[in-house]
């Protein structure tokens, strides 16, 4: 996982870069689509959008006087720092008790089961 992701995404962090991950926007762009789907302010967008910069999540090319921004974190690094936080904070850091947890919960369907099992097979033949 990159460096600069030791911590997982704020929800704000989130909302920005499931912009940014559809593909490059200005910031005016960003603006209009976070302005539509959360509310924020030309100024909260500007705000985020230079704290994110600074730490290393998006950056910049200059296209004449307009800045277009790009994601500069892959989502499956995003997902993975997420998911990393998750377990350590409600699950010690435990795989099994996460399962365990969704088990006892009745929140598995079939599909999620087989999906679940086709994964740990496969994990299983590349460990070899």
């Amino acid at each position: 996982m990159e460096e600069r992701m030791r911590d997982a995404l704020s929800p704000s962090e989130w909302r920005v870069m499931e912009c940014l991950w559809t593909g490059p926007k200005t910031l005016m762009e960003l603006v209009r689509a976070l302005r539509d789907s959360a509310g924020w302010a030309k100024s909260t967008v500007t705000t985020m959008v230079r704290r994110m910069e600074e730490k290393g999540l998006i950056d910049h090319e200059q296209s004449g006087r307009t800045k277009v921004f790009r994601a500069a974190l892959a989502r499956k690094d995003a997902a993975a720092a997420e998911t990393d936080s998750l377990l350590e904070r409600a699950f010690q850091g435990s795989v099994g008790l996460l399962i365990s947890s969704l088990a006892d919960r009745n929140s598995l369907t079939k599909a999620d089961i087989d999906e679940l099992y086709a994964i740990l097979e496969q994990a299983e033949e590349e460990s070899k």
